[in-house]
């Protein structure tokens, strides 16, 4: 089981900007709990994203001498994956594909086709630079602005994808309209369909169903999840509410109780589950 903590996606809507040494001192303490990857910054525009801003300055910070935890950074265009792909501390790029039009203009400024053909040069980047692409198909799910979604299309995507070699890709729910259904169904066909590639669950949930929802990827097959501590997070870019991740203390409890080994340092995430109190009411 790989549990992603993704404190990027958890600062990234809140206006207020939280001190550099204050993100720096958090990302820290969660490299201490032995999560398999932090997603930690991204490398996009401070325009659209100003809470990000500082993600040169944040890793140049951190020290991963003693953490097996790998760091990933989004991006959203050719100039920002050359940026983290220079960087020997990152190990992932993230970049958002989406299957909503409408998205994909709203969050990189981009027609599908546009983004598609950017993933393509972002995947050599990361091979040149021995990277790992991790792709986000955001409105994996469905989408709130009444345009085409079904099993197949994102099939299709995924097919595409795969014939760039594209070796993981989280399915996402990026405003939290994900039926459990639609989840199990989805998971169930990718995984046994592509099994030279990793698929993973970002999920954006409410308090009251996302159990349904991890229960539902987790019958499917699926063993990788992103989380982030206090459940804060979602895109400023989407339109929504910011409809939260899935709490990543939620996640441990449910896996611990599932059965599932998680290899986590118990006291460094209590101490982090603290923390996060003070940096989101920073």
């Amino acid at each position: 089981m790989k549990i992603i903590e993704c404190p990027r996606d958890a600062m990234q809507g809140i206006k207020n900007i939280i001190p550099t040494e204050l993100k720096i001192r958090y990302l820290q303490q969660l490299l201490t709990v032995g999560f398999h990857t932090l997603d930690f910054g991204s490398y996009v525009s401070a325009k659209a994203i100003p809470q990000m801003a500082d993600t040169p300055q944040v890793l140049e910070a951190l020290d991963l001498a003693d953490t097996f935890t790998k760091l990933l950074a989004i991006v959203a265009n050719i100039r920002g994956a050359e940026q983290a792909a220079a960087q020997e501390k990152i190990s992932y790029l993230g970049f958002p594909l989406s299957l909503s039009e409408t998205f994909q203009q709203r969050n990189t400024r981009k027609s599908i086709t546009e983004a598609f053909s950017e993933l393509a040069r972002i995947q050599e980047i990361c091979t040149r630079q021995s990277k790992t692409l991790i792709t986000y198909l955001s409105m994996g799910f469905g989408n709130p602005y009444q345009e085409p979604w079904n099993a197949e299309i994102v099939i299709n995507l995924v097919q595409k994808l795969a014939n760039l070699g594209v070796q993981i890709i989280s399915l996402s729910d990026t405003v939290g309209v994900a039926q459990p259904a639609d989840i199990q169904y989805l998971f169930r066909h990718l995984i046994p369909a592509f099994p030279q590639m990793e698929f993973g669950a970002h999920l954006h949930v409410q308090p009251l169903n996302w159990q349904q929802k991890i229960e539902a990827a987790l019958a499917a097959g699926c063993s990788r999840f992103d989380g982030a501590l206090k459940g804060f997070g979602g895109c400023p870019l989407a339109g929504d509410n910011l409809t939260g991740n899935v709490a990543t203390e939620n996640l441990v409890t449910y896996f611990e109780n599932y059965g599932v080994p998680l290899k986590l340092n118990k006291k460094a995430f209590e101490t982090a589950l603290t923390l996060a109190g003070t940096v989101f009411t920073s």
